[in-house]
């Protein structure tokens, strides 16, 4: 069955080429990006592959008028993907950008679910709706926390969190929640946040080293772990975003998976 599927974040990375992959299946896509050349380009690429079953919107997530309108669109899937990353100390970093980085990963995310669920109960009433679900991009950082990517993961922990519960708060009406955990896939993304901690970071304020943090990032990044084909993920999204049923959450590669599950397993007996 075709869906129609509003995703956030869709400028760039894997959902640009989910929401093609999805519209290429037969999908209607209402695809947004937080810029207009965002949206410029890609309704570039829609239209050199002949795809009118995707709409293309701005959506900055901080904008109360883009936010109200991106509301009208009937749906059937809300994709949460849009989101975005400060790294560095947690025990240094500037609160402001802590509260930022919870603003777009978090609270606006959840002001959009808050908006489509009360529609779809008003509309559907209990077991009305079928078919209708939210997904939230997480991540591996979702569950576990790497030192130097503490407050980008903690807000991921949250959007875990607040998944959960809201599976709960919603089944009686019929719809469906689930979480898409990436692991550290080459999309530029991790590279870009990495970088993101040396415009505060200064060696002679902080005790954290701005030359052995770099160190520390350019080695994760540099591993096979840290640098994985994004193809992967891309196909994986495709095939669950528009599913009826499905894995509640969805960890990718399954090294990855079995990685979080040893680190959780061990986290009972870690040690001070």
């Amino acid at each position: 069955m075709t869906k129609t599927i509003l995703i956030t974040g869709a400028g760039s990375g894997f959902a640009e080429a989910a929401a093609i992959g999805m519209a290429q299946a037969g999908h209607t896509i209402i695809a947004t990006a937080q810029i207009s050349p965002q949206v410029a380009a890609l309704r570039e690429k829609v239209a050199s592959r002949g795809l009118d079953n995707i709409r293309v919107e701005k959506l900055d997530l901080t904008d109360p008028y883009d936010m109200a309108f991106i509301q009208t669109f009937d749906v059937d899937v809300l994709w949460n993907n849009a989101g975005y990353g400060e790294s560095g100390p947690v025990s240094e970093i500037p609160l402001d950008l802590v509260r930022k980085n919870y603003e777009i990963n978090v609270f606006k995310p959840l002001e959009l679910t808050q908006a489509f669920i009360k529609r779809w109960v008003a509309e559907g009433g209990a077991k009305g709706n079928s078919g209708k679900k939210i997904v939230f991009t997480s991540s591996m950082g979702g569950l576990f926390t790497p030192a130097g990517w503490g407050t980008y993961v903690s807000t991921k922990h949250a959007l875990e969190s607040i998944a959960e519960a809201i599976a709960q708060e919603v089944a009686p009406f019929g719809i469906k929640v689930q979480t898409i955990n990436p692991g550290a896939y080459y999309t530029g993304y991790n590279e870009t946040m990495a970088d993101t901690a040396f415009r505060w970071l200064d060696a002679e304020k902080n005790f954290t080293k701005p030359a052995e943090l770099r160190a520390t990032f350019d080695a994760l990044l540099a591993s096979p772990m840290g640098h994985m084909d994004a193809r992967e993920m891309i196909d994986r999204m495709i095939a669950i975003v528009p599913a009826d049923t499905g894995k509640v959450r969805n960890v990718s590669p399954k090294a990855v998976e079995d990685m979080l599950k040893e680190a959780q397993a061990a986290a009972w007996d870690a040690e001070i």
